[in-house]
């Protein structure tokens, strides 16, 4: 991959990273905690948002996520559909 397509994939993660951060954030540790908390789950939206998915489906990942990987059970679509259209509005293209 060449160097610009590097930087632009760090950026597309950079981005993600902030949107998980600021405004999904389960775990509620914005401010104080560590940004790379959810990096973790950054490539896994990445590839779906590579997808063109809806807005449904994005929420619907975030949700098996907070289900599975944190065993959170109160999380519910709706509340994440804003983090969702967050997502989908970042520029995840990787100009060649």
């Amino acid at each position: 991959m060449s160097t610009e397509r590097v930087q632009r994939a760090k950026t597309i993660q950079a981005s993600i990273r902030e949107v998980l951060y600021h405004d999904w954030d389960p775990i509620s540790i914005c401010g104080c905690g560590p940004k790379d908390e959810y990096d973790s789950y950054i490539g896994r939206i990445y590839t779906l948002l590579s997808t063109r998915p809806t807005r449904h489906a994005v929420a619907q990942e975030l949700l098996r996520i907070e289900r599975e990987s944190m065993g959170y059970d109160q999380a519910k679509e709706e509340a994440l559909l804003p983090v969702a259209d967050k997502l989908l509005a970042l520029d995840i293209c990787l100009k060649t």
